[in-house]
């Protein structure tokens, strides 16, 4: 992502330089997440902040810069939900279903961040791939699932040959799923994958699936 610092500025320019960033970036992820990548227009971002696109050139360098940092906003904040966990007090169960839920969670109330990612996908992740904010920031939920299933495993509870990257795509598919496909879902089968009603029935499930998985009698 293109560099904006220069020479040391006041204080109050430098809070007004970050409000205007995390005002354009917060427009800008609602544009990308409603119309893609090609369907967003930096002018229309431009209209709906208090700045200009001349601004958000200054700020970002480009359309691609300014998608790339709102791809790297929207996984700084599932990273940081996933930094804040604390699972190391609860037994290996306890803390894997914990995790799931945490995914669940913030999947469901970030629908935004489930469009980027479909979008990106679109996108081959050439995004991704070029960010190099993106490569820097590792996955605090791959090195937790990695200490649960070390845990289980010693302690004679998981006997599943899986590791963590593994569990973390089985636990995402569900969650990411869940929502992305809740509209084509439902005009198929009739259920709203999302109905309040059925919030913990589907949070449960997850968690069971997950350690009915970690836990089955391979011998049987």
């Amino acid at each position: 992502m293109t560099s904006t610092e220069g020479p040391a500025q006041p204080a109050g320019r430098t809070r007004d330089a970050a409000r205007t960033r995390a005002e354009i970036l917060a427009v800008a992820t609602r544009e990308f997440a409603r119309l893609g990548y090609a369907g967003a227009r930096v002018d229309e971002i431009a209209a709906r902040t208090r700045t200009t696109k001349r601004m958000i050139y200054y700020y970002f360098g480009g359309k691609e810069q300014l998608f790339t940092a709102v791809l790297e906003r929207a996984y700084s904040r599932i990273r940081e939900a996933e930094q804040l966990l604390d699972v190391e007090h609860l037994d290996p169960v306890a803390a894997v279903r914990r995790l799931a839920e945490l995914t669940f969670d913030h999947h469901e109330a970030h629908p935004d961040f489930i469009r980027l990612v479909s979008i990106e996908n679109i996108h081959e992740a050439e995004h991704i791939a070029a960010s190099a904010e993106l490569s820097r920031i590792s996955s605090p939920a791959i090195n937790v699932l990695t200490r649960i299933l070390d845990t289980g495993r010693e302690s004679g509870l998981f006997t599943a040959d899986v590791d963590a990257v593994d569990l973390h795509a089985m636990i995402s598919s569900f969650c990411f799923f869940r929502i992305a496909n809740r509209h084509t879902f439902g005009a198929l089968f009739g259920r709203d994958l999302v109905a309040a009603g059925q919030r913990e029935h589907y949070r449960t499930m997850l968690g069971d699936m997950i350690i009915a998985y970690l836990t089955a009698d391979r011998a049987a």
